[in-house]
């Protein structure tokens, strides 16, 4: 699974940049993205074959006012107030779609919880703790990033916490 860090690849993304630059092991998977798909998430996983509960959505929050990333399983939904309690807030809110790919660098449906153009407070879910590695966006729709979830959570500074529910 190592990529090891070197010249940025023709299609590389900021996440992948990231990854590289950090020396983190990981790979890369790519899909056909179809424009007409509603859930980016499902897609994901049924275009790669894997379990949901091992590919994760990257979701951005208002928590308290603050911009916060939310990484859940696709099987799943985001608790908002699971994630509120994560993070120290009492209040918690899905962001408006506009600042999120605004404030990230990202378009809807290919935000990625790294490489963003400002760090937001992130909250993992701790179900990704039961895998090996997991599923995030690469940054792009029909890019996908696999990696421990320790190496997510360290290179995001990520709160780990139960912030899905089923």
């Amino acid at each position: 699974m190592a990529r090891k860090a070197g010249k940025q690849q023709a299609g590389s993304t900021p996440a992948i940049v990231a990854l590289e630059k950090a020396g983190t092991a990981f790979s890369v998977h790519s899909y056909e993205h179809d424009p007409a798909v509603a859930s980016y998430g499902t897609e994901a996983a049924e275009a790669l074959g894997r379990d949901p509960a091992q590919v994760f959505k990257t979701l951005v929050a208002e928590v308290d006012g603050a911009l916060t990333v939310a990484v859940v399983p696709v099987s799943g939904s985001l608790d908002l107030k699971a994630l509120a309690a994560a993070v120290g807030g009492k209040r918690a809110a899905m962001a408006d779609p506009a600042a999120a790919e605004r404030t990230t660098g990202y378009v809807r449906g290919g935000i990625s919880p790294l490489g963003q153009r400002r760090r937001l407070p992130t909250a993992l879910d701790a179900s990704a703790r039961s895998h090996a590695t997991i599923c995030v966006s690469a940054g792009r729709r029909g890019l996908e990033v696999e990696l421990a979830p320790g190496d997510l959570a360290a290179l995001t500074g990520a709160v780990v916490a139960p912030i899905a529910r089923d």
